[in-house]
């Protein structure tokens, strides 16, 4: 009887020591020696242990598939693409293959991009996935959109889409009274253009308020950047010198030919702009022309307009030009 007693402790022991052993294998920090993105795709605890020992973030194929197989009913292992920080235990791995979200990755649609460009910067995104169509000008809000690899195009432009929408009719509801703008489809189109006139966040207001004194008076916009649409087909509206035969050009886009808005969007128009659109600055100004450091001169009659031109072509000897 005593060496029965005796063999029983022994073994007890045993299997307490082996199960010290396994709780400290399970605790221990693990080899991974700085956090890490890894893309786990769908498939058995033996193929993802796989994956986990080839990306460093496991040492032991054998424990990691116990220790999943032990505490299966935390839930089940997900293919994602999930964040796994240095030195994670068994434990904490288990815990973001169950648990932890997505790795979000930020996709960018810049202000004053054509619905032509947007789909190409999208398209060449390695984030995304699927084939792109491309949205109606001035339908999508530019803004920075978090994303999961793999989103489909489509998907974020949809969202994108939404999110103008919300944010048009926002804007549109608390846009200043008596604005010669029948309709947010006008502001939009209004706003697309003060985007690509200026770059400079303090004269979007004053901008937007010469275009509409301009349409007050039924004068014609004389934009620049309308033309360059027209000249491009829509394609694009950097990287071009207009001509003379350019601003003769017959289009509905050509605001020197046309009075009036043009009849759609020239790029997709970001919230300052369309704030600058509904909220223009009370000015009595109709003119204004590059300054020649990066923003513009403006003028209430065209006698100084005439000054502000001169000076700029002292500057920079441009062709004639401005509104």
């Amino acid at each position: 009887m005593r060496w029965l007693i005796a063999g029983l402790a022994l073994l007890a022991a045993i299997a307490g020591g082996g199960a010290w052993y396994a709780r400290h294998r399970y605790q221990a920090p693990g080899p991974l020696a700085a956090a890490r993105d890894v893309v786990v795709p769908p498939g058995t605890i033996r193929s993802i242990g796989a994956v986990l020992r080839r990306e460093g973030v496991i040492d032991n194929p054998l424990w990691f598939r116990a220790a999943a197989e032990l505490t299966s009913r935390a839930g089940p292992l997900r293919a994602a693409e999930l964040a796994f920080p240095a030195h994670a235990s068994l434990a904490a791995v288990l815990d973001v293959l169950r648990h932890a979200p997505p790795v979000e990755h930020p996709v960018t649609i810049a202000e004053g991009l054509t619905a032509a460009a947007i789909a190409g910067e999208l398209a060449a995104s390695p984030v995304l996935s699927g084939p792109v169509p491309v949205p109606p000008e001035g339908a999508v809000l530019p803004q920075t959109y978090d994303v999961t690899l793999g989103t489909p195009r489509a998907a974020l432009l949809a969202r994108a889409e939404a999110a103008m929408r919300t944010t048009l009719a926002r804007v549109w509801a608390g846009r200043a009274p008596d604005l010669p703008l029948a309709s947010p489809a006008q502001l939009v189109t209004l706003a697309s253009i003060v985007e690509r006139e200026t770059a400079l966040p303090a004269e979007r207001a004053h901008i937007a308020g010469v275009f509409i004194n301009r349409l007050r008076l039924g004068m014609a916009l004389q934009s620049d950047p309308t033309v360059a649409y027209a000249v491009s087909g829509g394609q694009a509206i950097d990287g071009a010198t207009l001509t003379a035969a350019d601003l003769r050009l017959d289009s509905p886009y050509n605001t020197y030919r046309i009075k009036g808005l043009p009849p759609g969007p020239i790029c997709s128009p970001g919230l300052a702009s369309l704030q600058a659109a509904a909220h223009p600055l009370a000015t009595k100004d109709l003119y204004f022309v590059a300054d020649g450091s990066g923003g513009h001169a403006f003028a209430a009659t065209l006698a100084q307009h005439d000054v502000n031109v001169a000076r700029w072509r002292a500057l920079t000897k441009a062709p004639a030009g401005g509104r």
